[in-house]
């Protein structure tokens, strides 16, 4: 009997010693992760657009001459500073600047015969008043007398017809310099001249109505610049103008530039069918310091809609299916998934409202072969 207990009491161990080293040989490896802690901090809700956007001067001028002809002046060329009020081109003109001087010269004749008819009218008013202080006396006869107020008007009405000839030359004058003007062309503002479409002798013409025609000169005021980017259609209402943002350039890398949204387009473009924007202009806070801005450069704009200081925050990685993450419990060494309330959030961070305190451990590498609710493993911080 004893023997047989002794028997059992053998087998009973060494079928414990055998579950316990199946145990230990089957238990599952712990596996090592990337957690970061929970931190307390700033998030912004973020709005960014959805192709690249372009680098706009805020002044753009597309310049032709009112009339076609040939281009006979040529005073520029492309990547010229030019000052408001400047010759840019001048086209072939000598037939109007001929009827200028024609017309000049007809005026100061047409002038001077005005200022003689005044001077002859004068004289008549003067004999004729003459003539009415001596005719109570009887020295001259009252025909005498009539017959010089009646020169009188017809003086005055030959130096009438004399202004109004003058006035005519004069008025031709003006029109003959409103044609040259329309072969002319001037800057409107201060600026570079970007482009010229023409060469010194060659024909322009202005554009016709409902035909886009390339302009002869285009001015850029590069004083001033601002970005216009296509927003998504989803995202249009919670933008509105002078938002802040941030403006990056694909010449400057990484570089971010304090922007302001400045207007906010009232329609939707669907040139694509599947992703209808709404165009957004940004400008810049203040004209970036040792920075060359050049129209056109491609620009991406980050519209801060909306901000939550001082919250508990997460990187936006770890957060799984929207509501879920993983957290490290030292106590135990092993991954705990927990269901968490988030508020807004961006691209690198989330808020969260409920469900995560400052300081505790989530998960990162959620992709990571072997994570699973409470698996255990070994853990390194990540950046």
């Amino acid at each position: 009997m004893p023997s047989f207990r002794l028997r059992l009491f053998v087998i009973v161990v060494l079928v414990a010693v055998a579950a316990v080293v199946a145990w230990k040989f089957f238990q599952q490896k712990p596996i090592t992760v990337v957690v970061q802690p929970v931190t307390r901090g700033t998030v912004e809700k973020v709005v960014a657009n959805t192709r690249a956007g372009t680098l706009k001067a805020c002044r753009q001028a597309n310049l032709s001459p009112g009339v076609g002809g040939q281009i006979a002046r040529l005073q520029v060329s492309e990547g010229d500073q030019v000052n408001k009020g400047q010759l840019l081109l001048e086209l072939w003109n000598k037939d109007l600047t001929a009827q200028l001087v024609l017309t000049e010269s007809q005026l100061s004749t047409a002038s001077a015969h005005a200022e003689a008819a005044h001077q002859r009218a004068e004289i008549a008013a003067r004999e004729a008043n003459r003539l009415l202080r001596l005719q109570p006396s009887g020295a001259v006869s009252e025909q005498e007398t009539d017959n010089k107020i009646t020169e009188v008007n017809i003086r005055e009405a030959e130096y009438a017809a004399a202004k109004a000839d003058a006035e005519t030359s004069r008025a031709q004058l003006k029109v003959i310099n409103a044609e040259l003007e329309r072969t002319r062309l001037i800057a409107p503002f201060t600026g570079i001249v970007a482009k010229i479409n023409g060469e010194l002798n060659e024909f322009v013409t202005p554009s016709p109505a409902g035909i886009a025609t390339p302009p002869t000169v285009v001015l850029l005021d590069t004083n001033c610049f601002y970005v216009t980017a296509p927003i998504d259609e989803v995202d249009a209402p919670d933008i509105q103008v002078g938002m802040k943002a941030r403006i990056i350039l694909d010449a400057y890398g990484e570089r971010h530039f304090a922007g302001t949204v400045r207007r906010v387009s009232p329609y939707v473009l669907d040139v694509e069918k599947q992703a209808r924007t709404v165009d957004v202009e940004v400008e810049f806070c203040q004209a970036p310091e040792n920075t060359i801005l050049l129209a056109g450069y491609s620009a991406d704009v980050e519209i801060i809609a909306k901000v939550s200081p001082d919250t508990i925050r997460i990187p936006t990685q770890t957060i799984i299916d929207g509501k879920k993450v993983y957290v490290y419990a030292s106590k135990d060494g092993r991954l705990h998934s927990r269901d968490i309330t988030t508020g807004i959030s961006n691209w690198e961070q989330t808020e969260v409202t409920g469900g995560l305190a400052e300081g505790e451990q989530v998960l990162t590498s959620i992709d990571q072969d072997g994570v699973e609710d409470n698996a255990r493993v070994t853990i390194t911080e990540g950046p």
